[in-house]
């Protein structure tokens, strides 16, 4: 035992000793969890920016600043000349905007294009406009309804406003499981994805530079068995691969807002059964490869391969039949469903203990191959 923990913090000594490392662990990967995140936005992803439209209110009633605030209240951000930006359309409040309310008579606002602004966001603007004021007719015609058909104060209009509404449209998905979005899809994708991808071509590529260079022939001078010597690699990749997810975890969390699910327990054993399962492969390919930079080759191959298909970069859901089949055919998919079950489901243990237990017949394959294939010379 002290023979393989040796190998194994000596090889993750290495690992971290290459700067380059740094850049495939965190940086690269960071980078894809940020885009993607914001790619594949949806129901628990990341927001949407409030909108902003440029707002020059001529009316010096109360009806004018209520329209505002109800304008806020439906999610769009106003500004005026004074420190106006980039904005994605106008508005133009009339002077008689209040009066003609009072006095029952129909009034328009006019909503202006704005220089240089886009078609998508003017159409996002113009839907919180329209919401608002359906949302100001209506605090009108209930005033109507409670006061007897009195002229509207502020005072009890605005507080109308403030009101619960009677009735509230609640919407979500039939059954328990949404498709998965945002950065709750693009966290797990991409550490599922450069777990596979760093622990294949590290393990894989240093095992085979290792073979070549001699080194394993002058291990094996000392009192280790070639079990303690593929048991001490395997254990070094599985330092790298934690070092990697607790990174990973800390900052979906803390960054990123990603709720881990209730049984952060399932997710650290899904993510440490599927590094094991990488971890094996890469000893495997480092055995039946000899050159490092085909075994680098082969594994970023693999490894985009099975991310591809595993439903890393995107949900396994929206793809043909085919490839949702597909995916339970490689180690990725069973790795993903098991991790939404719990991060994206509210799932437990027990919902991703069928996930996990494939996972493992996949980890106890590779990892008996990669012992039967093992070579040191």
């Amino acid at each position: 035992m002290k023979a393989i923990m040796l190998i194994g913090h000596n090889d993750l000594r290495m690992f971290l000793r290459e700067k380059t490392s740094y850049i495939w662990l965190f940086v690269v990967p960071m980078v894809f969890v940020y885009f993607m995140g914001f790619a594949f936005r949806g129901p628990g992803g990341p927001s949407i920016p409030q909108p902003t439209v440029l707002i020059e209110n001529r009316d010096r009633g109360f009806l004018g600043s209520v329209f505002l605030e109800e304008l806020g209240a439906q999610g769009l951000r106003w500004v005026t000349e004074t420190n106006q930006e980039k904005t994605a359309r106008g508005l133009e409040i009339p002077a008689d905007f209040t009066e003609r309310l009072l006095s029952k008579q129909k009034v328009s606002v006019d909503f202006l294009a704005v220089k240089g602004s886009g078609e998508e966001a003017a159409a996002l603007v113009e839907l919180r406009l329209w919401r608002a004021v359906l949302a100001l007719n209506a605090h009108l015609v209930e005033w109507a309804a409670v006061s007897g058909g009195q002229t509207p104060e502020e005072a009890g209009l605005r507080e109308l406003a403030k009101r619960e509404p009677a009735v509230k449209l609640k919407s979500s998905f039939a059954g328990r499981k949404p498709v998965p979005a945002g950065f709750s899809l693009s966290l797990p994708g991409n550490l599922v994805s450069y777990l596979m991808m760093n622990l294949t071509i590290f393990g894989g590529a240093t095992l085979a530079w290792e073979r070549r260079s001699g080194v394993l022939r002058r291990l094996v001078i000392f009192p280790i068995r070639r079990g303690e010597l593929l048991l001490g690699k395997l254990y070094g990749l599985l330092l790298l691969g934690l070092v990697q997810i607790v990174f990973f975890l800390v900052v979906g969390r803390f960054v990123f807002g990603v709720n881990l699910g209730a049984s952060f327990p399932a997710v650290a054993l899904t993510l440490g059964v599927f590094a094991w399962v990488a971890a094996s492969l890469g000893l495997l390919a480092g055995s039946l490869i000899t050159a490092e930079e085909k075994v680098i080759g082969t594994g970023v191959l693999i490894s985009l391969s099975m991310a591809a298909l595993g439903g890393c970069w995107w949900p396994v859901e929206i793809a043909p039949e085919l490839f949702q089949t597909l995916a339970h055919v490689v180690p990725t998919g069973w790795a993903m469903d098991a991790l939404h079950q719990v991060i994206s489901y509210g799932g437990g243990l027990a919902e991703a203990k069928e996930e996990i237990g494939v996972l493992m017949l996949f980890g106890a394959a590779a990892n008996w191959a990669a012992s039967r294939f093992f070579r040191i010379a």
